[in-house]
């Protein structure tokens, strides 16, 4: 039988980011006593909120409820790179580790732009949000005419 709709497990953004988030909690557990609690407690509930909240939207039968789950995982993996980045000022992780770990997110990032972009299309013309822009947006491309948010790689 074939299936009419993606269970959250079929998303690749989804298969990659509950990986990263399980990454993202055994790096913290190397952390300072006093920061396991503190910041690794940021780090580990916001990379596994970014997932999570694909799952808990990816039901919903309104198009605009799955989209508005798309927006909050983005911003969860946007506040994990935050807190990730703070561990790199605390020096309780490489710049290394940290471009790595942010390389990923930007990617799982740039695929929910498109997973939101993709929802978009099933709106009627008049309800999308972000048409305009988002045929503008030079997401993860090399056309950096429209900003992605993201500062440029330190080299």
């Amino acid at each position: 039988m074939e299936k009419k709709y993606l269970a959250v497990e079929d998303l690749d953004v989804y298969r990659k980011l509950c990986p990263l988030h399980i990454e993202d909690s055994e790096l913290t557990h190397s952390w300072p006593a006093e920061e396991r609690y503190e910041l690794g407690s940021q780090v580990r509930r916001s990379s596994n909120r970014s997932p999570a909240q694909l799952a808990e939207k990816n039901d919903d039968r309104h198009v605009r409820n799955k989209i508005e789950g798309v927006n909050r995982s983005r911003g969860e993996a946007g506040e994990t790179v935050h807190h990730l980045f703070v561990a790199l000022l605390k020096t309780y992780i490489t710049q290394e580790v940290y471009q790595i770990f942010r390389d990923r997110y930007k990617e799982c990032i740039r695929m929910l732009n498109g997973l939101e972009k993709t929802l978009e299309k099933k709106l009627p013309a008049q309800d999308r949000r972000w048409q305009v822009a988002e045929e503008k947006a030079g997401y993860g491309t090399e056309d950096e005419s429209f900003p992605c948010g993201w500062p440029p790689p330190a080299t």
